[in-house]
């Protein structure tokens, strides 16, 4: 089928025939989205009673898609779309800015100027609606595994250090770890070598920062692996990332946050993680090395 009523896309009003990645954008592009699906299926003839029979999803969904109310997956547009007969350069088109659409970017800067306590209001929101986090760290020790003088120097770095007094967000950043203590919830922690020995504060406090990995590793809601730099690994650790359920991933960057919610994302990244883990050193094989690195700085 070469279109709807010789439609393509970009004639769907809107909506660009070349659209690019820019995260920044994600609100405009899932009105674009959601707008498109809504005036293909206009154009289709379909009501949305019919289209939600062809696709095996309910009217009620299928207005909500249409008016923005609710962002679909991938899987969720590729049902519509073949419900609605559309052309494969009509599909791919929508399929890229369903994608798009799923990945949002936080910028850290904005989030400095908002209070970097209300960055972990939001963390500790994402911590309380999840049941399983796992967090992947190739590079440094994440919040809810740092002693406060590490939480000091991660926040005051020479490159663009947090304005303000601080001590609000450590404070949160203490009161957040207490989820670890809740025993509804799972957390998996995979850390490299290189982000446990990187010498963000002086030797002495690196030593106590790396004890304390080893006491968490004891408690019963985490599961903590070392991955050693003499491990072989074919695959590269390029960032940060952690999971949140199946529902989306966090991606650390220097200037923000990618979130992903395309649940074909959240696979992969579950993927990853599951792979790292089966060259992590776990228990008491993991505390074995972390004594033995904070052995070497004291």
């Amino acid at each position: 089928m070469e279109g709807l009523g010789g439609q393509s896309v970009g004639a769907v009003r809107g909506v660009h025939p070349r659209l690019k990645l820019d995260p920044s954008q994600a609100g405009r592009d899932r009105q674009i989205l959601a707008s498109a699906l809504r005036d293909l299926r206009r154009a289709s003839g379909l009501s949305g009673e019919r289209l939600a029979l062809r696709c095996g999803m309910s009217q009620s969904k299928i207005s909500r898609i249409e008016t923005g109310r609710i962002l679909p997956s991938i899987i969720d547009v590729q049902q519509i779309l073949n419900g609605l007969g559309v052309d494969q350069d009509t599909c791919d088109q929508l399929l890229n800015l369903t994608r798009v659409a799923n990945t949002e970017y936080q910028d850290i800067r904005a989030s400095v100027r908002r209070g970097l306590h209300h960055k972990q209001r939001e963390l500790a929101a994402l911590e309380a609606n999840s049941r399983r986090m796992r967090h992947f760290l190739p590079t440094l020790v994440t919040g809810l595994l740092q002693l406060p003088q590490y939480m000091q120097a991660a926040m005051n770095t020479p490159i663009e250090p947090a304005s303000g007094d601080a001590s609000r967000a450590i404070a949160l950043k203490l009161e957040r770890q207490s989820v670890l203590h809740d025993k509804s919830k799972k957390f998996d922690f995979l850390l490299t070598e290189s982000a446990i020995r990187w010498q963000l504060c002086e030797p002495s406090v690196m030593a106590l920062q790396i004890d304390h990995l080893a006491s968490i590793s004891k408690m019963p809601t985490v599961r903590l692996g070392v991955i050693p730099l003499s491990t072989r690994l074919p695959e590269g650790a390029y960032h940060t990332f952690v999971t949140y359920d199946q529902s989306l991933v966090t991606i650390e960057l220097f200037t923000g946050q990618l979130v992903l919610r395309d649940p074909k994302d959240v696979e992969h990244y579950h993927a990853l993680f599951d792979f790292f883990a089966t060259k992590a050193a776990f228990d008491e094989d993991a505390r074995t090395l972390l004594r033995g690195w904070a052995d070497d700085l004291r």
